[in-house]
């Protein structure tokens, strides 16, 4: 088995489980890791998933030594990505917990990831760089997306190291955590988010995933429309007669 999944209530924890290789994700990995997800959006009562690693390393990127061997990850324009799920559109969210290095396509993966929880410890960095090993799973698409172009030119062209204070720093990492409780932080965030209404949820978070490849106007119309929807599905009027009846009042958030 190269990869675990397991539930704790409404999130689920995929696990790739290959320490002895710092879980480098090799071609049968890679669609152990893609079948795991699409099993989570399939269970309804799975509201937020997480993505971590065994033995202290999060992703060390594809397995070079299969790659030297002739039998690396598949690589094609259309179909599963080479790392796996990199190309998939869930409909939840997924979070990264990071210890040790999330390099190379390791990286590729926790920018896949909606929020990522990095070890205080922990490292991540396009160390492929050195290895002439190309980005094919949308890093050279996300990475600038997510902190900017200059910053994601530095880290794509050198190659170097990036700490989890610099990672939070630029925006690569949304929360840090204690030398090995990158995971407890996680799930317990996940439990936060999996607590609220979810079709506004998950709504707002299609939106944003979606307007990337749409013009403002069109970005407009697709928002108000999957809004409608939410709207439709009676969640905003109960949660604004939560409201009236005093949840929230003053700030009050739980």
């Amino acid at each position: 088995m190269t990869v675990s999944y397991r539930r704790d209530g409404p999130v689920a924890i995929v696990t790739i489980e290959r320490p002895e290789r710092r879980n480098a994700v090799d071609r049968n990995t890679a669609e152990a890791l893609f079948d795991a997800f699409e099993r989570f959006d399939a269970e309804e009562d799975a509201s937020v998933a997480i993505l971590t690693g065994a033995g202290g390393a999060f992703c060390a990127g594809a397995d070079l030594k299969a790659i030297s061997e002739g039998d690396g990850n598949g690589v094609s324009e259309t179909g599963r990505a080479p790392m796996g799920p990199s190309r998939m559109r869930l409909t939840k969210p997924v979070i990264a917990a990071i210890e040790g290095h999330a390099v190379a396509g390791g990286m590729e993966l926790a920018l896949w990831c909606d929020l990522r929880v990095m070890a205080e410890d922990a490292i991540m960095g396009i160390f492929c760089r050195r290895f002439g090993v190309p980005l094919v799973d949308m890093g050279t698409i996300r990475l600038p997306r997510l902190i900017g172009h200059s910053r994601a030119m530095d880290l794509m062209l050198t190659g170097r190291p990036v700490d989890a204070e610099e990672a939070l720093a630029i925006g690569l990492a949304n929360r840090l955590a204690p030398p090995g409780l990158a995971l407890d932080h996680a799930i317990a965030l996940a439990k936060e988010i999996a607590a609220f209404p979810q079709t506004c949820l998950r709504g707002d978070l299609r939106s944003a995933r979606e307007q990337w490849s749409l013009t403002e106007e069109e970005a407009i119309v697709n928002e108000i429309r999957i809004g409608q929807q939410t709207i439709a599905s009676g969640e905003t009027r109960t949660g604004a007669t939560r409201f009236r009846d005093g949840t929230g009042r003053h700030g009050a958030f739980s």
